[in-house]
């Protein structure tokens, strides 16, 4: 690491309250760690699992992103004890796009998603990265001073009776969702970009952010390569290629 990068390190750190000498040093251990085994940036369409795409109505979002790619997204299965169900479509391989909405026949949305009712237009909510390891994740954010949500366990019925299990866990600060939620999938899991409906494929990721240095310092510590623009409020941006066009969801 040359100087101009340490200086420029240790101004992101500060931004993001890493001030502290013991967290310092904590951070440039996992650091050098990480270059000693090889480690390197990885870009974040490598990552992305999947996106959450928001709508108050489950069906109005299935048409909505039907009319903007030409192709319908199948429906899931419900989030048990969740509040919500969804409809998937696939980005290519190991992603996909999940539309997600309340589900009328449960009572409340808990956890992440908040109160999708809220919702007056689609919104890209936040994404999941995948890992197989997620226990190190909680363990290496926990090393370097940020606090992580509890693992959790969670599942979904798919339609042909099968269940779908996964873990999953965040860094508490989430930048309104810009900062992903890591997710590993049980072994007997069939991954959902399989078998939901092709034919759309993830071109790009981005995300602006009013300090966009601050989301930017915490993706770099994640290990996630991406480019953070200013703007006036958090956003994702992510553009699809799909049998009508390139188009753009935020």
């Amino acid at each position: 690491m040359t100087r101009r990068e340490m200086i420029r390190l240790t101004s992101l750190l500060g931004a993001v309250g890493l001030k502290s000498d013991n967290m310092f040093m904590k951070f440039m251990k996992g650091l050098q760690e990480s270059g000693r085994k090889g480690g390197k940036m990885i870009s974040a369409v490598s990552m992305v699992d999947h996106l959450v795409f928001g709508f108050p109505d489950l069906d109005d979002g299935i048409a909505w992103v039907e009319k903007r790619t030409g192709v319908r997204a199948r429906f899931g299965g419900v989030h048990p004890g969740g509040g919500t169900r969804n409809a998937l479509l696939s980005l290519g391989e190991s992603r996909y796009l999940e539309i997600i909405a309340p589900d009328p026949a449960q009572d409340g949305i808990i956890g992440r998603f908040g109160d999708l009712r809220s919702l007056k237009e689609p919104k890209l909510i936040t994404w999941a990265a995948v890992t197989k390891e997620i226990r190190k994740i909680v363990d290496r954010a926990s090393a370097l001073g940020y606090e992580t949500g509890p693992l959790r366990d969670g599942s979904r019925a798919r339609p042909d009776g099968k269940l779908l299990k996964w873990q999953s866990t965040d860094i508490k600060n989430q930048f309104d969702g810009l900062i992903p939620f890591f997710i590993e999938w049980g072994a007997d899991s069939i991954h959902p970009s399989q078998d939901s409906p092709k034919g759309c494929k993830l071109s790009s990721i981005e995300m602006e952010h009013p300090e966009p240095e601050k989301v930017q310092a915490l993706l770099e510590k994640l290990g996630i390569e991406l480019n953070i623009r200013r703007g006036a409020q958090a956003a994702i941006l992510a553009e699809l290629d799909t049998p009508k066009g390139r188009i753009s969801l935020k």
